[in-house]
């Protein structure tokens, strides 16, 4: 669960008990989205591989010339990594409460897809922010890097991030009307999340961050004809 600060600046989130007791495999015919591209990237940086602006030629050996290329605080490197961890947590919260308002396997093991998947991305946009030296929260409104007038409202954030009131209404429902619920908040996040990651796709200079970012694109489109097939199996639609 999420709650905004009072000075507008990154929120602070809750800490969850482990996910691995009784989950489920993923159900059959049901795709499980991975990103080995990403993966690969941020293995090359824990090898030393420096993420440096795409088409920097600093010296070898040269601390100067790397923090010279490192992105500045308010580059839209580090925005996109501070705002897709924040998107990215909300979408972890609401998997945990699906996981106790369900009976599903398929809807469990879909949460469970995205705890684990969003959690991983998290730790590297933060893993980006840790190699260039910049701090992991900011007082900068969010989504300033791209310049977006999207006006913060009841604890949600960004575009497609769910309300204080939308999430308290998902604890509240359980079964099929939890599931309903469930993915039709997380179609609009994946929707507002994809189109944020297209966006540093286009704007952004960092090669594995745009790499990160594209693989975001490509998976949660994915998963959106997903979610909204598991909609139709309940008689239910996205939400307008």
């Amino acid at each position: 669960m999420t709650a905004a600060p009072a000075d507008g600046g990154q929120p602070e989130f809750e800490e969850h008990e482990g996910f691995e007791e009784e989950l489920p495999a993923a159900p059959r015919g049901r795709r499980r989205f991975w990103w080995p591209a990403a993966l690969a990237a941020v293995v090359a940086l824990g090898l030393g591989v420096p993420a440096l602006v795409s088409g920097s030629t600093p010296a070898s050996g040269s601390p100067t010339a790397a923090a010279a290329a490192a992105p500045a605080t308010d580059s839209a490197e580090a925005g996109f990594a501070r705002d897709m961890a924040t998107h990215h947590q909300q979408a972890i919260d609401m998997s945990f409460i699906i996981r106790d308002r369900t009976q599903s396997e398929e809807v469990r093991g879909f949460a469970f897809d995205i705890i684990n998947t969003q959690a991983n991305q998290r730790g590297m946009l933060m893993g980006f922010l840790d190699q260039w030296g910049l701090s992991q929260s900011t007082t900068a409104k969010p989504m300033a890097w791209m310049n977006h007038p999207y006006e913060a409202h009841d604890g949600s954030l960004m575009p497609g991030m769910a309300t204080n009131t939308e999430l308290d209404r998902l604890r509240s429902l359980s079964g099929q009307d939890a599931e309903v619920y469930y993915l039709q908040l997380m179609i609009k996040h994946h929707k507002a999340g994809a189109e944020m990651a297209q966006a540093y796709v286009d704007a952004g200079r960092n090669a594995p961050e745009k790499r990160l970012a594209q693989g975001m694109v490509d998976a949660q489109h994915a998963e959106i004809q997903l979610m909204t097939d598991m909609l139709a199996e309940r008689g239910a639609q996205p939400a307008a």
